[in-house]
């Protein structure tokens, strides 16, 4: 998990819930039938509710706002959910047991919506959908750090939430990277001085910048988000995609990046 400067500094915050995914072994629930608007049988893992699994606290995409779980991921999720003509249960699952396809395959939710980069990895274990945001990753410091890019991170160590994109470009330079579950433990070990540093993406950092914490850089990727549903679900996985392209061309998908990132989308 874990944008370019369309992804901005004045975003975002959040809260920070992990539960344990169930292990792949255990038998999967069988599935409701839920007829779309449109006539189309989709198999939902919960009669007449759209479930989607996410990881907060990663703002803008989710984030615990009083005692609901919103963000620009929930936005557009709750879009597929009208289009199935459904309601949506949006719940927490420790981010592996989505990365790796264990909450799908054992019916804990038919969507993950979590900020979830597409690589050729996962890609083994769930099918994903178009992708909805470009991603690159930024670096978090506190201010007066003497860390002003990349280049000064040796023998520094750095936070980084486990089994992201920012975990695989720390080990690939061959740094020091210490692993935490979420984003929200990641920046608490950068402002108790257990690490350096913290790579996470660009826009869900952009939260923190204040009170101490600076970005100092962003670290250009190819990294693109993607909706994730079980493997094989094609049904589903087609909805997901029509509703990707609808909410892009009513202007839907505009209104909810303004009022997620704090500007419009870039033009494709």
């Amino acid at each position: 998990m874990n944008s370019s400067l369309t992804r901005l500094v004045p975003l975002l915050a959040a809260g920070a819930l992990v539960l344990a995914g169930c292990s792949s072994d255990t038998d999967t629930p069988a599935a409701d039938t839920q007829t779309t608007p449109g006539g189309t049988s989709v198999a939902l893992v919960k009669d007449g509710v759209l479930t989607v699994c996410t990881n907060p606290p990663f703002a803008p995409f989710e984030y615990i706002e009083g005692t609901e779980t919103v963000g620009l991921d929930m936005d557009i999720t709750a879009e597929i959910a009208k289009d199935l003509g459904v309601p949506q249960k949006v719940i927490t699952v420790g981010f592996d047991a989505m990365e790796s396809g264990a909450a799908l395959n054992t019916g804990q939710c038919d969507v993950v919506a979590t900020g979830l980069s597409i690589t050729d990895a996962r890609k083994q274990n769930v099918d994903f959908s178009e992708p909805y945001f470009n991603a690159d990753l930024g670096l978090l410091v506190k201010a007066g750090s003497g860390i002003a890019s990349v280049d000064d991170l040796g023998g520094k160590k750095i936070s980084v939430q486990k089994a992201t994109v920012g975990d695989d470009w720390v080990e690939a330079e061959g740094l020091t990277g210490v692993q935490f579950d979420d984003l929200g433990l990641q920046v608490q070990a950068l402002n108790t001085g257990q690490v350096e540093a913290a790579i996470n993406d660009f826009a869900v950092l952009g939260t923190y910048v204040g009170d101490g914490l600076e970005l100092v850089a962003t670290i250009p990727t190819d990294d693109t988000y993607g909706l994730a549903v079980k493997k094989g679900n094609t049904a589903l996985l087609e909805k997901v995609n029509a509703t990707l392209a609808r909410i892009k061309g009513d202007g839907t998908w505009t209104r909810i990046h303004t009022d997620r990132i704090g500007v419009a989308p870039a033009e494709d």
